[in-house]
């Protein structure tokens, strides 16, 4: 990953964000800090294809801390699709590994925006299964 790409580092840091939260090696006290990544307008695809909002991803994490024991979030195959000065599109391939040994691989492509002070949230996500990707 290039270090000067900040939308490619956010990426990466979200999930570490994400994989401590889920997997319970975060405190409760995290939740605003990773809730505050994610613009009030947000939207998500969800690998089921269903659509949700920033109340149910609000929910989602509210609900899911520890729920995902030993968890592990692997990124890679990042790229930029597109970018201007208010934003960007990112590609990426994301593992995610339980303690049960679950392993899901999914292709993401995330819109993010920029607000006044340079601060980057995700504003939409798309995330889609790899067919044949080993459980």
């Amino acid at each position: 990953m290039p270090p000067h790409n900040p939308f490619f580092q956010e990426v990466v840091d979200a999930h570490v964000d994400i994989e401590q939260w889920l997997s319970g090696r975060a405190g409760p006290a995290r939740l605003d800090a990773l809730l505050a990544r994610f613009s009030p307008r947000f939207s998500m695809v969800t690998l089921p294809g269903a659509a949700c909002d920033r109340a149910a991803l609000d929910t989602l994490f509210s609900q899911g801390h520890g729920k995902r024991p030993g968890l592990r979030i692997e990124i890679d195959a990042l790229s930029e699709i597109a970018a201007w000065p208010g934003g960007a599109v990112v590609a990426y391939r994301e593992t995610q590994t339980d303690g049960a040994g679950c392993r899901t691989v999914r292709r993401a492509t995330v819109v993010f925006e920029r607000d006044g002070a340079g601060r980057i949230a995700w504003r939409h996500l798309h995330e889609t299964a790899v067919a044949g990707a080993p459980a």
